[in-house]
């Protein structure tokens, strides 16, 4: 191996330690979500296992940490940016009701952030999502009404309710809106 090999590596087991405790898991939790064993995760940490690339990749997917970035000398300074026309959206979902998906694919049933825009009239009914799910709806235009179970609200430019998601919700607007909108699940 080369100088500059063994001094990536060297830094592997601090890096995968720090991404975990970032996560506030434990090595067992750890150990669950990536398939790896608590003992081979808790060797590669204290440096006395070399993980192969199938193990490191289940680990970097378990902590969400970028591959790459892992074995990378020195911190990154890098912004991925995704240009409007190429925002993926979804037209189908709803009436009147645009929804444009901000968040990575990789988020998606975690952490997921959308755009959406509404016609006059539009309309995005949701079933309900897993057990504790929860929205955060901000109204950026116009003026939207929230139903989530037998409660319903109207918001206006700038204000944010959040409910509960894992009941029947639904949110409606009787003139053209926007609004920004993170679902979390449990």
């Amino acid at each position: 191996m080369t100088d500059e090999t063994d001094a990536i590596l060297s830094l592997l087991p601090a890096r995968l330690k720090e991404a975990r405790r970032a996560q506030g898991l434990s090595l067992d939790a750890v150990a669950k979500l990536s398939g790896v064993s608590r003992s081979m995760v808790s060797q590669i940490e204290r440096g006395e296992s070399s993980p192969t690339i199938a193990t490191l990749w289940n680990l970097t997917r378990a902590l969400q940490v970028d591959f790459a970035g892992l074995l990378e000398d020195g911190p990154s300074s890098s912004i991925e940016v995704l240009r409007d026309a190429d925002v993926p959206s979804i037209e189908n979902r709803g009436t009147g009701c645009t929804i444009r998906i901000l968040s990575p694919p990789e988020d998606a049933g975690r952490h997921e952030v959308y755009e959406l825009r509404f016609t006059a009239g539009g309309a995005l009914d949701s079933q309900p999502h897993r057990r504790g799910a929860r929205e955060h709806l901000t109204v950026v235009d116009g003026t939207l009404t929230i139903t989530s179970g037998d409660a319903t609200d109207v918001i206006g430019p700038g204000d944010t309710a959040r409910y509960a998601a894992d009941v029947v919700h639904r949110i409606a607007a009787d003139a053209p809106a926007r609004a920004f909108l993170v679902v979390q699940d449990a």
